[in-house]
């Protein structure tokens, strides 16, 4: 089967992109792009966790509910999140209503918090895992890495939860700490100009 489909312009994307409407347009703004912000890198690792056992597309489609549900990921605020307001997300019918990955956002939170404390930013910590690009496998051949696997036991030696580390593959796929984007894809040449002129973080 082809890693490539042809898209509305008539050039190659990754074929996963064609699976469901919404994913052209995170396919190509979004997906593989380098980040340094805390907030997203906060979401991403949350929405990654609330995706376990279900398809991407139903969290991408929820997204915005998520945002407005947990203040935009800001997890200084979420941090001081109560019981109550445990209580309110399990009652909203826009995002996935799962106690345990509810309070999972809620925790890690709260190690976010610590963590910036001690690293300066969230952003500085994680990009210490970026994986040398020499030494990577074919785009989206594997579910998990060296440095993800890594990645996944340092942040649950800190307390993180719903972090496995396919999770956190998923999450630096889509956060540019690699690219996963096929060779044939239009927007692979694109990220990687991104990559070249990011500056990492805590660097």
């Amino acid at each position: 089967m082809s890693t490539t489909i042809v898209g509305p312009d008539g050039k190659s994307r990754c074929r996963w992109c064609g699976a469901a409407p919404e994913f052209l347009a995170y396919h190509d703004s979004e997906w593989g792009f380098p980040v340094s912000d805390d907030h997203r890198l906060f979401e991403k690792l949350s929405l990654e966790g609330f995706q376990s056992g279900l398809s991407w597309r139903t969290i991408l489609v929820k997204r915005e509910n998520f945002r407005a549900a947990f203040h935009d990921f800001d997890f200084n605020r979420i941090a001081r999140f109560t019981q109550p307001d445990i209580d309110r997300l399990l009652k909203n019918e826009g995002i996935v209503r799962h106690r345990g990955k509810i309070e999972a956002v809620v925790n890690n939170a709260r190690q976010a918090r610590e963590l910036v404390k001690r690293e300066g930013s969230l952003a500085a910590f994680v990009w210490r895992y970026e994986p040398d690009t020499k030494q990577l496998a074919e785009p989206q051949t594997a579910s998990t890495s060296v440095e993800s696997l890594a990645l996944s036991k340092d942040l649950k030696k800190l307390g993180w939860k719903f972090i496995g580390p396919t999770t956190v593959y998923a999450f630096m796929q889509a956060m540019g700490l690699i690219n996963d984007h096929v060779a044939d894809c239009v927007i692979r040449a694109k990220v990687e100009r991104a990559r070249k002129s990011f500056r990492r973080p805590g660097r």
